[in-house]
């Protein structure tokens, strides 16, 4: 059986979206946006205060996103997680592991968050500056939307915010503007 067999192109493109590329492409291209997302995760710093670090991972994940699309973006992140639960030292710091705990919620986040930059950007959000920081605010609301409940349920609701957001609008607003840069020419380099 043959790759286009088991993965047909009109198959992916009428549940996905994804017609031009072929199966091959598609699939070497979640593998290369796992392995980015773990690279970024790297770029690691502690906070004394939270459990939550500053990561490149965000940064990472709204680029893969945006760049493959809606299903490709959050398999890659799918796929970066299964990289970690087998045990590669994918996660911030080299950690490895399930995505439980005080931060599972970013991790889980992450997933839902490139699939929404990708869908948005699949509908041309993602093809100039301004509309690519839209689409990346969006998601990062998303994010947050998963992640600090779940943080709260390890230090409390009352406390959530303000360890597990508050202390990433200055870096997050930074790395938004790296990636409305970089996702025009992410986008169109993963299309052609």
């Amino acid at each position: 059986m043959t790759l286009d067999q088991w993965w047909p192109r009109s198959l992916a493109g009428r549940w996905f979206g994804v017609r031009s590329l072929n199966p091959a492409r598609q699939l070497a291209l979640i593998v290369a946006g796992s392995l980015v997302v773990a690279l970024s995760a790297q770029l690691s710093i502690r906070l004394p205060f939270t459990p939550v670090p500053v990561t490149g991972q965000t940064l990472g994940v709204l680029l893969v996103g945006g760049a493959l699309g809606a299903w490709m973006g959050g398999f890659s992140i799918l796929l970066y997680l299964a990289e970690s639960a087998a045990g590669l030292p994918f996660l911030a710091n080299g950690a490895h592991g399930m995505p439980f705990g005080p931060t599972g919620g970013y991790l889980i986040g992450f997933i839902l968050m490139a699939a929404v930059v990708g869908w948005l950007n699949e509908r041309g959000w993602g093809r100039s500056f301004a509309w690519s920081l839209a689409s990346m605010v969006v998601a990062e609301f998303v994010l947050y939307a998963v992640a600090v409940p779940w943080l709260g349920f390890y230090v409390g609701m009352n406390h959530a915010l303000s360890l597990g957001f508050v202390p990433f609008i200055t870096g997050d607003a930074l790395k938004l503007f790296l990636a409305g840069i970089a996702l025009p020419t992410a986008w169109r380099l993963s299309r052609s």
